[in-house]
């Protein structure tokens, strides 16, 4: 089936355990929810944009949907065998679980295989492609600053999936955050494993109008994740720092 794609170019992951690591994104159209400081656009276009040059925006477009060949097409255009993974993201990707399973064995060819940006909200979803992906970046919402319901029993069912295969847990966190939140999140992903990696990552104010954490503010929650886990990092986005798509 084909799939509405907004974006393939290939760049440096700016978000998460993997910031640095070079990568060729898929950025799949739509989502399911509607988060309060989301900066993608996620509704359909009639074109997807490939960049011909990476980090030069000189776009090509093809008309929406795209075939799973055609797609592959775009990705092997790029030298697989520099990237560290191929990113599918979003939107939410899964969204399009007939389409990943057409499309990732037409994708092989970096080192380490196939990485998945998800919202965490679709365990059942992700049972059907679990097989063919490598890494999975995980995000917890927590409702003081998504703006959304609570997803607790969403986020535990498919983190039972996810811990199948190489995960770390992204939290989006502002000036709003509760103590309990983050130590709600750190609960959860400890009942998983304590060697999982939470991500706490200061929204970036400047694209959603939402006041972000403040550096001492920021520790805090990490302190007091670090009571439950071993491992808690603070990462921002880079990409944003980098000017990079």
């Amino acid at each position: 089936m084909p799939c509405q794609i907004a974006e393939i170019f290939s760049s440096v992951q700016g978000e998460g355990l993997l910031v640095g690591c070079r990568q060729v994104f898929i950025r799949l159209q739509g989502c399911n929810i509607n988060c309060s400081f989301c900066d993608t656009p996620v509704n359909e276009t009639g074109f997807c944009k490939i960049e011909q040059h990476p980090g030069q925006k000189d776009f090509r477009q093809l008309p929406n949907p795209l075939s799973a060949k055609e797609v592959a097409d775009a990705v092997h255009s790029y030298d697989l065998s520099i990237h560290h993974s191929i990113s599918l993201t979003g939107g939410e990707p899964l969204l399009w679980t007939s389409f990943i399973r057409e499309l990732i064995p037409f994708i092989k060819g970096t080192r380490h295989g196939i990485y998945l940006e998800t919202n965490g909200t679709l365990p059942e979803a992700l049972s059907e492609v679990i097989e063919l992906i490598d890494i999975i970046g995980m995000d917890i919402k927590l409702p003081s600053i998504s703006g959304l319901i609570p997803f607790w029993e969403e986020h535990r069912l498919f983190l039972k999936i996810a811990g199948k295969k190489q995960v770390f847990v992204k939290v989006v966190v502002g000036e709003d955050t509760t103590e309990e939140e983050i130590e709600q999140a750190a609960v959860l992903i400890s009942e998983y494993g304590k060697g999982i990696t939470m991500i706490i990552q200061p929204v970036s104010p400047a694209a959603s109008g939402i006041k972000s954490v403040s550096p001492a503010r920021a520790l805090y929650l990490q302190q007091l994740a670090l009571k439950i886990l071993a491992n808690v990092l603070i990462i921002p986005q880079t990409h944003k720092i980098m000017g990079q798509l």
